[in-house]
């Protein structure tokens, strides 16, 4: 079944689920656009967008009727000609505006503002088919190129900026559609933070350099992190990039399916708690992948859900230092029934350039 298939069949009769949001038009349609809205049915679907695209969603899209409209225009008549009495609508993105315009535009119907079509959306995004799989492989093998190629660009006096533009322009010239997220590239005591901003600071001999970054293949997102070290390292340096290392690692050979979030989580964090540096580990270890950078479920302290097969989370240890520096080093898992298929393929030991 397709994405949108199971939409349909999660609902009853009478029962409608009305998707506004660009990235889930996308995840249910393949189909990117500004403009439009998809409205899911037992008996099928209907998919809304104006002139500016109408002919290329007509060309495109195959899994639901395509029909070209104003978004408040025809939603009454659709949800009439499917016999709907209930319409779920997105919480998470509705402003308070857009829910009394359909409260008032559609006062003939019952509007179900809480999380059910949220968490219809999230439980069915977080399982990942084959065909899903493969696009973000696709875009972790477009990064690895990326961090192959920034090795030889690296060298003192670069700055944090120029590594991460040519991080971007790389990932852009070689197959990316867009980026995952701003790439992060900090050096030195700039490493220390978790989500550094790149600047103008210029690389010294002896600096660890952090860099975060992800392409994105058909809509889906890939996320790597790695540290690297430029001239020489300390043995301070090396004794906590090796801390960080064997804890990435213990949590990808404790991952399958059944265990928590949470002790997924602890699988990584208890390691580094171990050697003294609990406190310098403030974020979860990871987080899943797909549409959107950061999806459900979360390898979190807070995450009590079991993990199921087909899921795509990160694990991204770190030790961060304030003042001195940080280390995260970060792949990607595919969930399965015994274990977890690493994703990413990019050198893990450390690199002294």
């Amino acid at each position: 079944m397709t994405n949108l298939e199971k939409l349909c069949a999660s609902l009853k009769d009478g029962e409608g689920a009305l998707i506004t949001d660009e990235i889930n038009r996308r995840y249910f349609t393949d189909f990117p656009s500004s403009d439009g809205f998809l409205f899911a049915f037992k008996d099928g679907a209907v998919f809304a967008t104006d002139s500016r695209y109408i002919e290329a969603a007509q060309n495109k899209i195959k899994n639901c009727q395509v029909l070209e409209t104003g978004v408040n225009a025809r939603i009454k008549d659709i949800a009439e000609k499917h016999g709907c009495k209930k319409i779920y609508i997105q919480s998470e993105i509705t402003t308070v505006s857009q829910l009394r315009s359909y409260e008032k535009s559609l006062s003939d119907f019952e509007i179900i503002s809480d999380d059910t079509l949220d968490d219809m959306i999230s439980e069915l995004r977080m399982v990942k088919s084959e065909e899903e799989k493969e696009k973000i492989i696709k875009a972790q093998r477009i990064a690895e190129k990326a961090f192959d190629h920034i090795l030889s660009f690296i060298k003192p006096g670069v700055s944090e900026k120029d590594i991460s533009l040519e991080l971007d322009f790389f990932m852009l010239r070689n197959g990316t559609e867009a980026l995952s997220f701003e790439t992060i590239a900090v050096s030195g005591k700039n490493s220390s933070m978790p989500h550094g901003v790149p600047g103008d600071k210029k690389i010294e001999k002896g600096d660890f350099i952090t860099m975060d970054f992800g392409a994105v293949v058909e809509g889906y997102h890939s996320d790597m992190t790695r540290t690297v070290a430029v001239g020489s390292v300390s043995d301070r340096q090396r004794e906590i990039y090796n801390i960080v290392l064997k804890a990435k690692n213990a949590c990808l050979a404790g991952l399958k399916e059944g265990i928590t979030g949470k002790e997924a989580d602890a699988l990584a964090r208890d390691i580094i708690a171990a050697e003294g540096y609990g406190k310098c580990f403030g974020h979860g270890t990871g987080h899943g992948v797909g549409v959107e950078i950061h999806e459900k479920p979360t390898l979190s302290p807070r995450n009590e859900k079991p993990l199921k097969r087909g899921e795509i989370v990160t694990v991204e240890p770190g030790i961060y230092l304030p003042g001195e520096f940080g280390v995260r080093i970060e792949d990607m898992a595919f969930i399965t029934p015994d274990g977890c298929e690493n994703l990413t393929k990019a050198p893990e030991e450390l690199i002294v350039l």
